[in-house]
C-alpha cells in the first residue's frame, strides 16, 4: 500500500508542477495575440490552475498519509519547512492568478501590466514548487 501512495504522491506532484511549464511560453504569446485568441488562452490558463488545485489536494492527502505509514516524524526539518512553503504556496496560488486573469475581462486593462504581473506569479509559484519538490527529494537535515 505504501507504494502505490507513493506513486500517487509523485504523480501528483508532477501534475502540481509541471503545468506551469506549459503557462511559461504560453503568457508570452499573450502579449501579440488578438482578444478571441487571449480569451482562449486565459481560458488554458484557468484550467491549468484548476488542474494544479486539485492535484494539490491528492498531494497533500497522500503526503499525510505517507508520514502516517513511515518513520518520518512531523516535527523533521524538511516536513516543517516543506508544510511552510505550502501554506505559503496555497495562499500565494488563490490570490496570484484569479484576481490577475478576472482582470483582462475589464474593458480598459492594461493587457501588458497584466501579461508582466501573470508572468512573475507563474516563476515565483514556479520557484515555491521546486523548493517544495527539492526539501521531499533531498531531505536536508535544516537544524
Amino acid at each position: 500500500m505504501y507504494t502505490l501512495i507513493l506513486f500517487l504522491h509523485i504523480m501528483s506532484a508532477v501534475l502540481s508542477i509541471g503545468p506551469f511549464f506549459v503557462l511559461v511560453p504560453l503568457v508570452k504569446q499573450m502579449r501579440d495575440v488578438p482578444d478571441a485568441v487571449l480569451q482562449s488562452q486565459i481560458s488554458t490558463f484557468r484550467s491549468a490552475t484548476r488542474l494544479v488545485k486539485h492535484a494539490g489536494h491528492v498531494l497533500v492527502t497522500t503526503g499525510v498519509l505517507l508520514i502516517w505509514q513511515s518513520y518520518w516524524q512531523w516535527t523533521t526539518p524538511w516536513i516543517v519547512m516543506t508544510l511552510v512553503i505550502m501554506f505559503g504556496s496555497i495562499f500565494f496560488l488563490a490570490r496570484a492568478f484569479k484576481p490577475i486573469l478576472q482582470n483582462f475581462d475589464e474593458p480598459h486593462a492594461d493587457r501588458a501590466a497584466l501579461i508582466n504581473k501573470l508572468n512573475r506569479s507563474v516563476w515565483l509559484y514556479i520557484g515555491l514548487l521546486v523548493a517544495m519538490l527539492w526539501l521531499m527529494v533531498a531531505k536536508p537535515e535544516l537544524w
